[in-house]
């Protein structure tokens, strides 16, 4: 059983139980971009440039996943989900990036999932891995951004105990500014 690919297909109507959270590889660079570069495609649509979403590419994202692997370092954290053996969802954390904000919050970069895997616990169970990352690492709080239309995204998050934090910010895409809401939560419930 191949653990470092993901399929076209999803299996049907698998518990949440039977997923695997597990620190990312560089073997599993190109699983992940085709999962990002799909869910860029899918979650987007309509909210950024349809010409920028057809140019994205999978070899060039696996590529840059690979990179940023190498040179992450220990504060910065990707994790893959696994069910049935196939990587289905990954997840990023790590020290937020924002310098409006005190030192010491964490920052939740991405989660995207297999869009055949879209609401049976793959998301849920990375976000809960991640928040149960950043509190053994000693964070209080954690942040994120999201695409203000991206009302899926949003609600999603809003069910975990995010809430928006007042900030927002246009970011650019091919010339098309795209306006992100910031939001936070406890790391611990």
């Amino acid at each position: 059983m191949n653990t470092h690919r993901a399929h076209d297909t999803a299996p049907a109507s698998v518990p949440a139980a039977e997923i695997h959270v597990r620190d990312m590889a560089d073997a599993d660079c190109e699983a992940v971009a085709g999962i990002r570069v799909r869910g860029w495609r899918t979650a987007y649509a309509g909210l950024m440039p349809a010409s920028f979403l057809a140019a994205l590419s999978i070899d060039e994202d696996a590529a840059r996943r690979r990179e940023r692997l190498a040179r992450a370092g220990s504060s910065v954290v990707n994790v893959v989900a696994e069910r049935a053996g196939d990587i289905v969802g990954w997840a990023c954390h790590g020290p937020s990036r924002d310098d409006d904000l005190p030192p010491g919050e964490a920052e939740l970069y991405a989660i995207y999932v297999h869009d055949g895997q879209l609401s049976t616990g793959v998301g849920r169970t990375l976000l809960h891995s991640c928040l149960d990352r950043c509190a053994d690492a000693g964070y209080e709080r954690i942040r994120l951004w999201v695409v203000k239309g991206n009302t899926r995204a949003r609600g999603f998050y809003e069910r975990a105990g995010f809430t928006p934090d007042g900030a927002e910010e246009p970011y650019e895409v091919d010339g098309e500014l795209v306006p992100e809401v910031r939001y936070v939560r406890a790391v611990s419930p």
